[in-house]
């Protein structure tokens, strides 16, 4: 028993659910033993509650932090901002600045909105693709967050969002009536995108994710784009999670489709909190027809945060550093796994790279890894979200460690594996905790 897991005990008396993020919570990596809190970072390394020091090669703040824990010019750019006065009854400039950097970046854009999450800015670029197109309904792939807008597509009968990404999601306290209204497609597939607007006129937003785990296939993404030109409906495309991990920007310009809107955040603002709804003036300009607005969206932390990793990753060739570590540590996971006998496949962007043992149990992997790595002082599973704070001494260090843990997992069947899990395998999906 560590403070931390101590702690986390305590928490889930006290705050439904733990944690404010589903994918913070100790469940989503080990039922017993995860450190769950932290005192300090710097760079990739994490200290608990108890000073003993991890190396984070998985999580980055849950992929926040592209340029490392607590990057020192990012960080003084807030406290210079601290020290001015956060927010006030002006609006802070750096929302102006960041606005016309976004757009630079993007030439099809040409206005933005801010928010503080990831979430947030699904639910306004929704709510202005709505207003823009004077429809209801919304076509979607992929995860968009946690508003009712996506959370109704699960109140049919059939677990609609169990294939993008989170399963187990319960719609409890979304109304009922908005059943219908947001309607699911699978990634890469252009034919039942086709079929649901063919059949249903009230389509007014297609919002998808340009890639998470797959490649779109090719002529993919230009499809939809001539679909969504067709009939209609406003093209958002959700880089929240990709966005500044391949290109300068969204990953959208990689493969040269433009949408009508865009959101960004995680890396926006390497760990503040800042979030991004960009889009042509033609759509963006139905903001002003519909009410969206929120006091702590014009605090100024946010926006000068982004300024500064903007310039940090420009000065510091971020993302296209991260594109060839997350490549780097694919092939070194296959180098060591093809030495010791075992099958595994790797997915993901490679800055979100992931691999998966052929033949085990994904989830006992995970937690069996997780257990090992953290003994070893890492915070480590089957992934890696890369970040230009992982070295090439560090990830040496991260692969040797690793490697013996998967010469273990290349002599166990399931049931062996899951002997050396006496509390059980981490959770996945949402589930209700006790």
């Amino acid at each position: 028993m560590t403070t931390g897991t101590d702690l986390w005990k305590r928490a889930k008396e006290l705050i439904p659910g733990g944690s404010m993020l589903l994918s913070k919570r100790a469940e989503m990596y080990l039922p017993e033993g995860w450190p769950a809190y932290f005192d300090r970072t710097e760079g990739c390394a994490i200290w608990d509650l108890d000073g003993n020091k991890y190396l984070d090669l998985g999580f980055m703040g849950v992929g926040t932090n592209i340029l490392g824990y607590s990057h020192p010019k990012v960080d003084e750019a807030v406290r210079k901002t601290i020290d001015k006065g956060n927010l006030s009854t002006l609006n802070a400039p750096e929302e102006v600045y960041l606005a016309e950097a976004l757009i630079e970046l993007h030439p099809w854009a040409d206005m933005a909105r801010f928010a503080r999450s990831g979430g947030e800015a699904c639910a306004i670029a929704v709510r202005i693709g709505r207003a823009a197109s004077g429809k209801d309904k919304v076509a979607f792939c992929g995860y968009h967050g946690w508003h009712d807008w996506y959370l109704a597509a699960n109140l049919g009968e059939d677990d609609s969002l169990d294939g993008h990404l989170i399963p187990g999601l319960e719609p409890n306290g979304v109304p009922r009536a908005l059943q219908g209204t947001s309607i699911p497609f699978q990634f890469n597939d252009l034919e039942a995108l086709k079929t649901i607007l063919e059949n249903d006129d009230q389509i007014g937003v297609i919002y998808m994710e340009v890639q998470r785990s797959e490649p779109p296939a090719p002529g993919f993404l230009e499809g939809v784009r001539e679909l969504a030109t067709k009939h209609g409906a406003v093209l958002i495309f959700d880089e929240c999670t990709s966005g500044f991990r391949r290109t300068l920007g969204g990953l959208h310009l990689h493969f040269g489709v433009d949408p009508d809107i865009a959101t960004f955040g995680k890396t926006l603002g390497n760990g503040y909190a800042i979030t991004a709804i960009i889009g042509r003036a033609s759509v963006m300009e139905a903001a002003q027809t519909t009410f969206i607005s929120s006091t702590f969206w014009t605090e100024r932390i946010g926006p000068t945060a982004a300024l500064a990793t903007l310039e940090v990753m420009r000065e510091e060739n971020a993302t296209q550093r991260v594109h060839e570590i997350g490549t780097e540590v694919q092939e070194r996971w296959h180098a060591s796994a093809e030495g010791l006998g075992l099958q595994i496949s790797t997915g993901g962007l490679p800055a979100l790279a992931n691999f998966s043992v052929r033949g085990l149990d994904p989830l006992a992997v995970k937690t069996f890894i997780t257990a090992q790595m953290l003994e070893q002082g890492y915070l480590a599973g089957p992934n890696l979200y890369a970040s230009i704070a992982h070295t090439d001494v560090i990830l040496d260090g991260y692969i040797n460690a690793l490697a013996p843990v998967l010469g273990m997992l290349a002599n166990m069947s399931d049931g062996e594996l899951a002997v050396q899990l006496p509390y059980g395998s981490a959770q996945s999906g949402f589930k209700r905790l006790t």
